[in-house]
């Protein structure tokens, strides 16, 4: 077989949410006039789109996200502290629900989504698929067993260090460039965060570890999840993901189902757990609450990148500490003031050096532009017959 040219071409601005291209020609095996094209195209995924979080339809899936989660985090306070309930039967309950609703949707068409049947799905689907439910249901499990042990404010103080897990996770999964102002505006945006509760007081290592575990198997699943929803080959929509998660999620209920037998019945103290009306009634609110946190979550990373969504994410949980004093009566002190402050001049930073970022890449891009006959290298070899 004659030697093979390979020609591959790397475009300096947004190589992030282009694809990259590897093309190989070369010669056939039954002929020597044959010429076959071999086009290998990697996926790739979309970090962001054009306006960010400013677009109409970002921000109106961040503001349902805000309130929706908002509900979901003060009902499950409730129904864990006051009413008594276990962690992991308020997580079954709530991954349950939100798959039976999403299959609901998947197979009815409604005017939220309109399903599109798949010709094709990515290799390894169900594997993947599991994988990301499995991140899914501990998130959820492990985020209920903080809210349990320790005060709301506390649990989102640990979660301040998310946008720095979520840059070096984006880093290694999706490629996503991060420079230098970028990074040192989360600063601002972390140490507001943590400043909030920095006299908190209620401190329990159970609670500690699992909400330090839930801030890195979420900005995990973000990362991952955001690969899934803006790939140009295989593109989820929000409600597929949030449907094939949940389904993952709950087949992980199972063996939990069959080790832990007493553990959604029977509470810390012993007492079983009373499904009266009422309860039986929150139960289903807060379920449904938590599909729409998800599903708008979703398409909310579907339009902005991961640091991004991590860096909204923080000022969600400033704004939780805040609520949590209003509706629970947390005691903080005036702390709180200064580090809400931080945490709003440092999305403003992050905001400034994104657009500052994002203006520099245009620029290299201008600058290292060149015209195509001056770049594209000659397909094949030159034939030798031509030149005697």
């Amino acid at each position: 077989m004659l030697p093979s040219l390979e020609v591959e071409s790397f475009l300096a601005v947004a190589s992030a949410c282009r694809p990259r291209e590897k093309i190989v020609f070369a010669k056939s095996d039954s002929g020597v006039d044959e010429n076959v094209l071999t086009v290998t195209i990697t996926e790739t995924t979309v970090i962001e789109s054009d306006l960010g979080v400013w677009s109409s339809r970002a921000l109106l899936y961040l503001t349902l996200w805000f309130f929706f989660s908002f509900c979901t985090l003060f009902l499950n306070k409730y129904i864990l502290s006051l009413l008594g309930g276990e962690p992991s039967m308020l997580g079954a309950v709530q991954m349950l629900s939100t798959t039976v609703i999403g299959c609901v949707k998947t197979l009815v068409p409604c005017c939220l989504y309109q399903h599109k049947a798949r010709l094709s799905y990515p290799p390894n689907f169900l594997m993947t698929m599991l994988f990301v439910g499995l991140m899914r249901f501990a998130t959820v499990v492990l985020g209920l067993v903080s809210l349990k042990n320790v005060a709301v404010s506390f649990a989102e103080t640990v979660k301040s260090s998310a946008p720095i897990f979520t840059v070096i996770m984006s880093r290694m999964i999706l490629g996503e460039y991060t420079g230098l102002l970028v990074n040192l505006s989360l600063i601002p945006v972390m140490g507001g965060l943590a400043l909030c509760t920095a006299t908190e007081i209620s401190f329990n290592v159970l609670g500690f570890s699992a909400a330090l575990s839930t801030n890195i198997m979420d900005c995990l699943q973000n990362v991952f999840s955001k690969k899934l929803l803006s790939g140009d080959k295989y593109r989820f929509s929000a409600p597929e993901l949030q449907f094939y998660t949940s389904a993952a999620a709950v087949a992980m209920l199972v063996p939990a189902r069959v080790f832990f037998t007493d553990v959604p019945v029977i509470g810390r103290s012993g007492k079983s757990f009373s499904y009266n009306q009422d309860v039986v009634l929150l139960l289903l609110t807060d379920g449904v609450l938590f599909h729409l946190q998800s599903v708008t979550a979703y398409a909310l990373m579907g339009k902005i990148s991961p640091v991004t969504f991590s860096v909204a994410s923080t000022v969600k949980h400033a704004l939780s500490i805040w609520l949590s004093v209003i509706v629970f009566g947390n005691k903080i002190t005036s702390l709180s003031a200064v580090g809400t402050a931080l945490v709003t001049v440092g999305v403003l930073l992050y905001n400034k050096a994104r657009q500052h970022q994002q203006e520099a890449l245009q620029s290299l891009a201008v600058a290292t532009g060149r015209a195509p006959e001056d770049t594209v290298e000659p397909l094949l070899p030159p034939d030798p017959r031509q030149h005697p």
